[in-house]
C-alpha cells in the first residue's frame, strides 16, 4: 500500500523479446502501473496507474477490457485524493506498515468495476461489484474463450465469469 500513496513516477512496462533475449523499456515514469491488458494483436498494451487513476494507452487498435482496482466516489471523499495533496500525512501514517494497510482498507472502497472499452474510449459494457462481496480490488481482466477472468491484488484466487450469460 505504500507504494501506491507514495505516488512515486518509479514504474515502468518492460517487453521481453523472447528470440533475442532483449528486454526494452516500453513505457516509463508511472505511478504504481497495474492492471497490464494485452491486445489481441500482441503490439499493443494498456496499463492502469493506480495512483493517478489513469489508463495509458501504448500503440493500440481494437477493443479491450480494464479492470479498475480503486474507484473514487464522484462526488464524495477520496483518502487518497486527500493524502496526494498532504505528503507529511502519508509519511507519518506509512511509518508504521500495519497501520498503513489498515488506513488503505478502512477507506478504500471494495467496489470492483470492469469495463469492456472500443478503440477510442466508447464504452460497451461495464460488470460492478459495488460492495466487493464477490471479487474486491479487481486489477486484471482477460477474455478467453467466451470467459472472462479477473484477478485482485489483494485476493490469493482468479474469478471466472461466463459472458453468454451476462
Amino acid at each position: 500500500m505504500k507504494l501506491i500513496m507514495e505516488a512515486t513516477a518509479d514504474g515502468r512496462v518492460l517487453e521481453h523479446d523472447t528470440e533475442t533475449r532483449e528486454v526494452m523499456v516500453m513505457m516509463e515514469n508511472l505511478r504504481f502501473p497495474n492492471g497490464i491488458q494485452l491486445f489481441p494483436d500482441e503490439e499493443s498494451v494498456l496499463v492502469s496507474e493506480t495512483t493517478m487513476a489513469i489508463i495509458r494507452r501504448h500503440s493500440s487498435s481494437g477493443g479491450y477490457w480494464v479492470a479498475m482496482s480503486a474507484v473514487r466516489p464522484n462526488p464524495g471523499f477520496s483518502m487518497l485524493d486527500f493524502l496526494s495533496q498532504r505528503p507529511w500525512i502519508k509519511k507519518l501514517i506509512f511509518k508504521v506498515p500495519a497501520f498503513g494497510d489498515f488506513v488503505f482498507l478502512l477507506w478504500a472502497a471494495r467496489y470492483s468495476l470492469v469495463v469492456e472499452l472500443q478503440d477510442g474510449g466508447t464504452c460497451v459494457r461495464s460488470f460492478h461489484d459495488p460492495h466487493g462481496m464477490v471479487a474486491a480490488y479487481i486489477s486484471e481482466a482477460h477474455e478467453h474463450n467466451g470467459h472472462l477472468y479477473m484477478g485482485s491484488f489483494r485476493s490469493p484466487y482468479l474469478c471466472k465469469m461466463d459472458l453468454s450469460k451476462v
